[in-house]
């Protein structure tokens, strides 16, 4: 048991990083990954608060019966982040800290996450077209409609 702790206390490493990292879900250049992201964005586990709340949603009595979800808030930026992505409690607790991460990144940053990247490109997919836009693709398709007239066969019957 003592060398637990003192695996546990290796610099730049917290308990939780080093259980994640013996975990079997999670691989240890991910948990390398975090831990740096973490130091980076100067958060430790000494000031997160982490809860383990009764799940909810998909998955049946196994999810609502567990308390997999994992709620962090940061004490030092007041950020909370609510995580249930997997039935499992320690891929959820990964999850969380780099979704907390992320929204440190934001804010500490001002860089736009990758989720609200997809969400902006989403919606200027879906955006209407302008009139213009609508007439110049209608364009194009009468003329690719016109190209597949003039590939059709020629029958027999017309020459006669």
């Amino acid at each position: 048991m003592p060398g637990f702790f003192l695996r546990a206390s290796t610099p730049g490493r917290s308990l939780f990083l080093w259980l994640l990292m013996s975990s079997q879900y999670i691989s240890k250049t991910k948990c390398d990954q975090l831990a740096d992201f973490m130091s980076k964005m100067g958060i430790s586990d000494d000031t997160l608060i982490e809860k383990f709340i009764l799940g909810s949603g998909k998955g049946g009595q196994k999810v609502n019966k567990t308390s997999s979800c994992v709620y962090l808030k940061d004490t030092e930026s007041g950020i909370e982040v609510k995580c249930q992505r997997s039935r499992s409690r320690e891929i959820n607790r990964y999850y969380a800290r780099k979704e907390l991460c992320e929204k440190i990144e934001e804010i500490k940053l001002g860089v736009k996450s990758r989720r609200q990247q997809q969400i902006e490109k989403e919606r200027r997919r879906k955006r209407r077209r302008s009139r213009r836009q609508k007439e110049n693709m209608l364009k194009k398709k009468h003329i690719q409609s016109e190209k597949k007239k003039l590939r059709a066969s020629v029958s027999v019957d017309e020459g006669k």
